[in-house]
Parts: C-alpha cells; structure tokens; sequence
C-alpha cells in the first residue's frame, strides 16, 4: 500500500516537473520569436480554419474562401447555435430582387471564449414565399455578388472592434473576451451595386420593424445601428443560452489564467497552441459548429 501512494506521489511529482519545464520552453520559444513571425505562423495555423488573424487589431477573421461558404446557410444554424456554445442576437433581412429572395444577416454576442459580429450575405435559386424562410437553403454570395461591407461593434459604448471589406462573410472575433449581446451594439454599413437592390433591401427592413428615419442612405450606401434583438424564445432556448453563457464566461477566465504568462492575443493563442493543442482546436470550433449543422439539415431534408 505503501510502495503505491508513493509511486503515485513520485509520478505527479514528475508530472508536474515535466509540465512546468515544458511550460517555460514554449514561453521562451515564443519570446524569441518577433512579431511578423508570430503573426505568420499564427495565420498560417487558422487558415484552414477559414480565417486569418489581424496583427495591428488583435482579432480572428473569416476569409473570402473560407470552408463554411459550402455549408450555405439555413435557420437551423441559428437555432441550434446555443447547443455549441453560441450565444448572440441575429437581425435577418429577407428581400427580393430580380428573380431571387436574398439573405443579408447581422450576428453580434459571443461565441466560445470570443465576443464577436458578423454580416452574411446569402440567396435563395429563386423566390421563395416568407412561410418556407425557415425551411429553406441559402447560398453564400458568389464573388461577384459579394457586397462592400463594414462595421463597427461596441460593449457598453466603448469601441471593441472595426472590420470592413468586400465580403459575402464578414466576421470579427475578439479571443478572451467576454460579453453579454445585450450589451453590444452593432454599427453596420453596407453599399449596393445598384439602387434596385438597395431599395429592395430597404422595404426588408420594413418588414422586420425598422423605422425609414432609423436607416442612414447616402447614395447607394445604408447604414443603421443593431442594438436590441427582438426575437422572443421559448423556455429550452432560454435555459440553453443561460446555460451556455455560464459555459462561455468560465472558458473566458480559464483561457486568460492558462496564457496569463502573456498579454498579447497572438502570444495567448500560440501559447495555446503550443501547451494545449485541443484547447486551440476548441477555439476555432465555429468550423466545426457549421459542418455539422450542414449534416443535421440535409439528414432533416
């Protein structure tokens, strides 16, 4: 009984020698890397992932070729997004416009460990009647459908993060931070091809609630602030975006407190990557969260 406890004692022992050197050797590799070596690796790693790390702003992005453009969209992503840890409120704005019903939806609120918003653009093959919505597949926008988009999401009235481009998926995510959607305000802009599709776009918004005088247009441009969802859920949705934030808010202090050796996000991440490499897979789970959501739509099909 004896010689056992003490074998036990002598492995943690060794255990904790082992982690704690390796622990240093990671920290040290990372010192002696410079910034443009940090950020390139650090890109290079969530590429495959469909997004690339943004050095001056300290924040995950989604690329033009990411993964998920094949996936499309469909309700059921939104749906059950609380079941993997994503929690957020979501303005959809259905329209129609030369032969086809268009998707253009804005995400802000948490996702995992990151606070984070987004802009999708999508369409349907044809018109689609407001009764299959819920029910129908979208395609992400073709390179050439892609619209110019930009954003600005704030906590709490203090600027948190700015991100534009030509898109048909723009996204903005900030690892480590916590936060509750309530508490986010969403600044989106986006610029038409054409007043056509502006104007169409613009009755929409109409649809759903928001006010002509809440929307700013300058030339083929419309601009307007998302602060409040107006969705109402039912009583096992609730329970699973409380239960989720609780998740989100413990990962968030527990990812801070393994990388506090660092301040930087691209140090916390390599850090990550280096000293828990399925913690760092975890954190990219929005790849994940899409693919097999596709599987449970074409299975519901």
């Amino acid at each position: 009984m004896y010689y056992l406890l003490f074998a036990l004692l002598l492995a943690a022992l060794l255990g904790c020698i082992f982690f704690q050197c390796r622990r240093k050797k990671i920290i040290c590799k990372i010192n002696s890397m410079d910034c443009c070596a940090k950020c390139s690796l650090l890109n290079e790693l969530v590429y495959p992932f469909g997004y690339d790390f943004h050095c001056n702003c300290g924040f995950f992005s989604s690329t033009v070729d990411a993964p998920q453009k094949q996936a499309g969209y469909t309700w059921l992503y939104d749906y059950m997004a609380p079941h993997f840890q994503m929690v957020f409120d979501s303005l959809p704005v259905y329209f129609d416009y030369r032969g086809r019903t268009w998707l253009i939806e804005f995400w802000k609120g948490q996702y995992g460990i990151n606070t984070g918003a987004e802009i999708g653009i999508y369409h349907a093959d044809t018109i689609i009647p407001e009764s299959a919505y819920r029910t129908a597949r979208f395609s992400c926008a073709e390179e050439h459908e892609m619209l110019d988009c930009s954003f600005r999401l704030c906590r709490n009235e203090n600027e948190c993060i700015c991100n534009s481009g030509r898109h048909w998926w723009l996204t903005a995510f900030l690892v480590g931070c916590f936060s509750k959607p309530s508490c986010l305000t969403l600044e989106a802009c986006i610029c038409f091809p054409n007043r056509e599709m502006l104007s169409a776009f613009i009755d929409g918004m109409k649809r759903i609630g928001c006010p002509e005088n809440c929307l700013s247009v300058r030339g083929l441009s419309v601009c307007f602030v998302f602060r409040k969802d107006t969705a109402k859920y039912n009583l096992i949705t609730r329970f699973w975006r409380s239960f989720s934030q609780w998740k989100n808010r413990i990962f968030c202090k527990l990812y801070l407190w393994v990388t506090r050796p660092f301040s930087c996000t691209e140090d916390r991440v390599l850090y990550l990557y280096y000293y828990l490499p399925p913690a760092f897979r975890r954190l990219l789970r929005l790849h994940r969260f899409n693919k097999r959501c596709h599987r449970q739509h074409h299975k519901e099909a």
